[in-house]
């Protein structure tokens, strides 16, 4: 067998190795990107359910609290950015407004002692509280889906591989408005307030 032959099935031998290697990088980086897009989904779905939640809980107050209207157009405002977002990164900047006016919400409600009896405001209370559980859960999935994504497109060869294939770096992670952190957490039960510091939703994934 002569060298020229020789030289060609060692060539042939390692454009199949490096298509082998491609094709089955490739398939990762899409189901990586394809388990990004569903956790996303997840999420959009509880940001949405909250934001159901909201125009009923800021009628219960505003019935009692009427003067708080700098609060009340906060929420509406971000409300509506919320609603008409569309990208991932819209509808997280979105929640970040969201999470600082019910926050101020939160905080002017220690001012009015009767919405603390008012069943129909404990009921929201409640169910909000729940929904934020869930948001917290949806996006730490969610972070964990961008943050595997972003360190295997990262790795060589993957990351030459990505290139050709043109899958990019993914930010659009999902952090609390930093306002949240600091607002003081309300116990409706009791009316105490928790130490200016506390966390109003639990700690994002930091990046």
């Amino acid at each position: 067998m002569g060298k020229a032959v020789i030289a060609i099935i060692v060539i042939l031998v390692l454009l199949l190795a490096f298509g082998g290697m491609y094709v089955s990088a490739k398939n990762q980086m899409v189901a990586k990107n394809e388990a990004i897009k569903s956790n996303w989904a997840q999420v959009d779905n509880v940001l949405q359910r909250r934001a159901d939640l909201i125009p009923n809980l800021v009628e219960t107050v505003k019935g009692i609290a009427q003067q708080e209207k700098d609060v009340f157009g906060a929420i509406a405002n971000a409300r509506a950015a919320m609603m008409g977002a569309r990208s991932p990164q819209e509808r997280i900047a979105a929640n970040q407004q969201i999470e600082s006016a019910l926050g101020r919400l939160f905080v002017i409600v220690e001012n009015y002692p009767q919405l603390k009896s008012n069943e129909n405001f404990l009921r929201l209370q409640d169910e909000l509280a729940g929904t934020e559980n869930r948001i917290a859960v949806e996006r730490k999935r969610y972070n964990d889906s961008i943050q595997d994504y972003n360190t295997f497109i990262g790795q060589f060869p993957n990351s030459f591989f990505a290139g050709i294939a043109g899958f990019t770096r993914n930010d659009a992670y999902f952090e609390a408005a930093p306002e949240s952190r600091t607002v003081p957490k309300v116990n409706f039960g009791t009316g105490s307030q928790a130490p200016s510091g506390s966390t109003a939703p639990p700690e994002p994934v930091k990046k």
